[in-house]
C-alpha cells in the first residue's frame, strides 16, 4: 500500500474525495491517501507543497499558478473544478456599507499573501476599475479569524466563497455586498515535483478514481442532502450551488493557463508569463 499525503480545503468542492476514500475507492488500487483539511485554504497548501509537507493539493487556479512562477517546485496535473468559484464580498452585519463601490478605501482581510482572497481582492479592484496599487491588507488567517476582524469593527471586507460564507450571512454575523466569480475554472489538483519524479506511476490511479466520482457525482441519490448535512448548509443553497459547479476531468487548456498568467502579468502579481511546461503535468 502505497501512501499518499494530499490537502484540500473542508468545503462541500472536496466531498467526492472523502466518498472516494470512504468507499476504499484508492486502497483497492493499492493507494492509501492521507487526507488533511487546510481551512487557511491556498496560500498555506502551495507552501505545503513548495516544502514537501504534501504531495497533492486541491488548490485554486490562480493561487497555484502565481506560486510556480514564483518557483513553487509543483505541477498542475489536472482541472479538478471547471466552473468558476463565486467568491461573495463580505463586510461586517452592521456595517453602512451596501455595495462593492463602498469598499473602495478600505483595507482586505485576507487569509494570507498568495492566498485566493488576496489574488481575487485584486481582480475585484480591476473589475471595479480601482488603482490596485492602493489595495492594503489585514492577514486573518482563515474564516475564523475574518469573523473576529471582521465583527470587531475593523471596517475591512472580506471575499470568501458565497455558499461556504451564506450561514454566516444568514445567521447575521456578516453582510454580503456583492460577488465576484473566478473568471477561469477554480480548482486544480497539484502535485509537489519530487512526487511527480519518485512515485508518478500513482497519479494516472489517483485521477482515474477521482474522475470516476466527480463525472457520476450529481447523479448519487439524495447528494444535496447529503451535502448539506455534511457541510451545515440549507438544502436550496446547495441545489443553486451544485447547479452551478461542474467537475472537470481533463488537464488545464493551455489558453485557460495563459489567461491566468496574463491576467496576473497584468496585475503585476507575476513577473513574466512562461511556457505551459513550467506549470502542466506531464
Amino acid at each position: 500500500m502505497k501512501t499518499v499525503k494530499i490537502v484540500g480545503v473542508p468545503e462541500h468542492f472536496n466531498l467526492p474525495w472523502h466518498l472516494a476514500m470512504e468507499e476504499s475507492a484508492f486502497e483497492d488500487r493499492g493507494i492509501r491517501l492521507d487526507w488533511t483539511d487546510v481551512p487557511e485554504g491556498t496560500g498555506k497548501m502551495a507552501q505545503m507543497l513548495q516544502d514537501g509537507e504534501t504531495d497533492l493539493s486541491i488548490i485554486l487556479t490562480e493561487g497555484i499558478v502565481k506560486s510556480i512562477s514564483q518557483g513553487n517546485p509543483s505541477k498542475i496535473v489536472q482541472t479538478f473544478v471547471a466552473s468558476p468559484l463565486l467568491w461573495g464580498i463580505h463586510v461586517a452585519a452592521q456595517s453602512t456599507r451596501n455595495s462593492i463601490q463602498d469598499l473602495k478605501e478600505d483595507k482586505v482581510a485576507i487569509s494570507r499573501m498568495g492566498s485566493g482572497s488576496h489574488l481575487m481582492a485584486y481582480i475585484n479592484a480591476q473589475n471595479q476599475g480601482w488603482d490596485t496599487d492602493e489595495l492594503q491588507f489585514e492577514i486573518i488567517n482563515n474564516l475564523d479569524g475574518a469573523i473576529e476582524n471582521l465583527t470587531s469593527g475593523s471596517n475591512a471586507y472580506f471575499m470568501w466563497e458565497h455558499f461556504t460564507t451564506k450561514p454566516l450571512v444568514d445567521n447575521g454575523t456578516f453582510k454580503r455586498v456583492g460577488d465576484c466569480p473566478t473568471p477561469w475554472p477554480c480548482f486544480v489538483i497539484a502535485a509537489n515535483n519530487q512526487f511527480l519524479e519518485t512515485k508518478a506511476g500513482l497519479v494516472p490511479h489517483i485521477l482515474e478514481v477521482i474522475n470516476t466520482y466527480t463525472s457520476e457525482f450529481k447523479q448519487i441519490p439524495s447528494i444535496d442532502r447529503t451535502l448539506a448535512n455534511r457541510y451545515e448548509q440549507q438544502l436550496e443553497d446547495i441545489q443553486e450551488w451544485l447547479s452551478n459547479t461542474n467537475w472537470g476531468q481533463e488537464q488545464m487548456k493551455i489558453e485557460i493557463l495563459n489567461a491566468v498568467q496574463q491576467r496576473l502579468h497584468d496585475l503585476d502579481l507575476i513577473e513574466t508569463v512562461k511556457p505551459p511546461e513550467t506549470f502542466l503535468w506531464p
